[in-house]
């Protein structure tokens, strides 16, 4: 039986297609016995592609401006 902790541990190498069949197998159902680390799985998968997106926006040129000014601050800070 695999447990959530478990799962965890094992999900990069489930989603990257290295685990061995037979633990494979025992996640999968572990995933389908658990919502919460099916919902999990869902999220992981997804995250990739929302970093993707996210970094092709472009932040506004006043929100730039701003942040600059707060890190320097902050740096100057220390």
């Amino acid at each position: 039986m695999i447990s959530c902790r478990d799962s965890l541990q094992l999900l990069l190498d489930y989603a990257e297609g290295h685990l061995p069949d037979d633990v494979r197998a025992r996640l999968e159902r572990h995933f389908g016995d658990c919502q919460p680390c099916e919902d999990f799985l869902k999220t992981y998968r997804a995250t990739p592609e929302l970093c993707r997106k996210a970094l092709e926006a472009k932040m506004p040129e006043a929100v730039a401006q701003k942040l600059s000014a707060f890190l320097k601050k902050e740096l100057e800070r220390k």
